[in-house]
């Protein structure tokens, strides 16, 4: 079993974290550490750590490759069966990785919910599955527009890891990998608290893309929705009659013409229960959203 951690600057909080990876009850073969280029001492931390530890790599990249290459680089050196991906700011209860080890079964991928912290490591008492719809995804057009198994709580096999490369830089790795998991089987949630999830001004995903959000315009919005459900049509493996479904969806998202208005909304609709299964919406409020989309490509 293999933990990859990608580290940027993360001096702040990473002992915390390799602390909480080190105090693990079911013990990983390795831990696989890439920086991507710090300025920091990040990478003094990461070898003070190593050179205490057999089991312990740590990969420093030449250039800079940005979030997403640098998970994708650590997934491709990592030796275990499973991987279990790392943030550099959280706190990992001590049996998480052995509960999912346990859960994940014929599973490609198990993952946790997560207790939000603040900074200072204190509890801000929430959950991660009160702001995300967390449940097993067993179906790729869970991952149409919404659905999401978070990286940091996640255990996945490395053959799934495997399957998924490249990581497209449009999605969010942990999106990606949740969406191909499903090819092979059901993506399983495991409703046990195992990650303090450090919320902060300077988390990758959250803060920064509340800020891209902002500068994002509706012809921007729409063409990265065509690039989204592109994407996907493209993973697809041909086998699964849902590539059938993404490729009219995709068909419908090339403009706003009356034919595609319906076809749009028709498919949403048909299709509700999985489609919108990340939200938290009733019968009714799933219909109408379906309606919405007849006058707005999501």
């Amino acid at each position: 079993m293999s933990v990859v951690i990608a580290t940027y600057n993360g001096e702040r909080f990473l002992r915390e974290q390799l602390d909480s990876i080190i105090a693990q009850t079911y013990k990983p073969i390795e831990i696989v550490a890439v920086d991507d280029c710090s300025t920091d001492n990040t990478v003094a931390i990461l070898n003070e750590y190593a050179n205490q530890s057999g089991n312990f790599r740590v990969i420093r990249n030449p250039q800079n490759l940005g979030y997403q290459k640098n998970f994708e680089k650590g997934f491709t050196l990592a030796e275990g069966d499973y991987i279990a991906p790392c943030d550099q700011d959280d706190i990992w209860l001590p049996g998480k990785i052995e509960v999912l080890v346990d859960n994940i079964g014929n599973h490609p991928i198990a993952y946790c919910n997560s207790a939000f912290i603040d900074s200072n490591g204190r509890l801000m008492g929430g959950r991660m599955s009160d702001i995300k719809t967390l449940t097993d995804f067993d179906d790729p057009l869970m991952y149409v527009v919404g659905a999401s198994a978070p990286g940091h709580a996640m255990l996945i096999k490395k053959q799934v890891a495997m399957a998924a490369m490249p990581f497209p830089e449009l999605l969010s790795h942990d999106n990606w990998l949740g969406f191909v998991a499903t090819f092979f089987g059901c993506v399983k949630f495991v409703d046990e608290v195992l990650v303090h999830y450090r919320r902060h001004d300077s988390n990758v995903f959250g803060y920064v893309d509340k800020k891209r959000k902002k500068k994002e315009t509706s012809r921007q919005r729409i063409e990265q929705a065509r690039q989204r459900l592109q994407l996907l049509f493209d993973k697809c493996p041909d086998a699964l009659w849902q590539k059938t479904v993404l490729g009219k969806i995709r068909k419908s998202y090339e403009s706003y013409s009356l034919a595609n208005n319906f076809a749009r909304m028709g498919l949403f609709f048909k299709y509700r229960g999985k489609i919108l299964a990340y939200k938290r919406h009733n019968a009714l409020r799933r219909c109408l959203y379906s309606l919405k989309v007849f006058f707005r490509i999501i």
